[in-house]
């Protein structure tokens, strides 16, 4: 039997220095566990699949808060609320796509608290894994998802590998469109990942979503200033308009010369384990015209390879419909 809503014992610590999180790392090393915004964490808890001994709340850490510019970027700290980077002047005004991505997570409530360090760092939302059943992503040895009598509307379409679960983020769409880089540090000392690379699907490690090691904590996200002002493009599609995780969605960011493509990003979520990088549609794109055209050969190309379950198949023509909109319509 799986006993719901009481939570396990644990220590909860709430270090206002990061030289003091890095030392309980070390101390509790996988036994513990990183909060953020707490929305996920509490989840996990409640239901009894995540037990850490050690809960780290980083939330009175202030050296990772705020949003501030610099001369090669911008730079915002993982604790940044959603509500602060989607009302945030500088990214509205030179990176709207993270905005718009920001705008778009779950509720004004959850914006309020939930930062972009934890939107980014979420774990799969399958059902099946979220419910404990001994799944490949929990250690066991099946996928209950991809079965012919499986619920899985919302898993992936391209590059499943045992598991066909799904990155559930809004922001890390934006962000790897953004080509940003992820500052990650330790008691060992620090590392920086692209966002793409950020990102890791079953084939790397079937257990995690992201490649942040037990020690290691994301401190910062740094948006480097090629893409500011650039014509952008983000757009959600889920059951509900709130409080929902995206079917699909897609971000592009687009530098245009006298009405030519000079060079693009465009990305996907929902449609495979991390965030889906559009490599094949940017090369077609680029050096050819802003047009209705491009756009629909553009959408027409991105499903390419897809191999879609029992029950979302629509997803195709609903990938191909937004990555014709990204190109179409984005707009400095």
């Amino acid at each position: 039997m799986i006993v719901r809503d009481i939570m396990a014992d644990f220590e909860l610590y709430q270090p206002t220095q990061l030289k003091d999180a890095f030392a309980l790392l070390d101390q509790y090393g996988k036994d513990a566990w990183k909060m953020g915004g707490g929305y996920d964490s509490l989840s996990w808890f409640k239901e009894r699949h995540k037990q850490p001994k050690a809960v780290i709340d980083l939330g009175g850490i202030a050296e990772m808060k705020g949003i501030s510019e610099t001369a090669d970027g911008v730079t915002i700290g993982a604790l940044t609320t959603l509500t602060e980077i989607e009302n945030d002047p500088i990214i509205k005004g030179k990176y709207r796509v993270l905005a718009e991505a920001a705008a778009k997570v779950a509720s004004p409530q959850i914006r309020n608290a939930g930062t972009v360090g934890g939107n980014v760092s979420q774990d799969a939302r399958c059902l099946y894994y979220r419910y404990g059943l001994p799944c490949y992503r929990a250690g066991g040895n099946t996928c209950f998802a991809d079965t012919p009598e499986g619920v899985n509307r919302e898993h992936a379409l391209f590059e499943s590998d045992r598991c066909v679960a799904v990155s559930p983020s809004d922001t890390a769409v934006a962000l790897v469109a953004l080509d940003a880089k992820y500052v990650l540090r330790s008691s060992k000392g620090e590392r920086i990942v692209s966002a793409e690379d950020f990102f890791v699907g079953p084939k790397v490690d079937i257990m995690h979503l992201t490649s942040t090691r037990p020690e290691e904590i994301l401190v910062a996200i740094n948006i480097p200033k090629k893409w500011a002002g650039s014509a952008f493009y983000f757009e959600k599609v889920a059951d509900r308009n709130t409080w929902d995780f995206a079917l699909v969605n897609v971000a592009s960011a687009i530098v245009v010369k006298n009405g030519v493509i000079e060079d693009c990003r465009i990305v996907c979520n929902g449609v495979s384990a991390v965030p889906r990088r559009l490599t094949a549609v940017e090369s077609i794109v680029k050096g050819k015209p802003m047009s209705e055209e491009i756009a629909k050969l553009a959408g027409q190309s991105s499903t390419r390879g897809a191999r879609p379950l029992n029950y979302n198949g629509f997803k195709i023509p609903l990938m191909a419909n937004l990555v014709t909109r990204a190109i179409r319509d984005a707009k400095v």
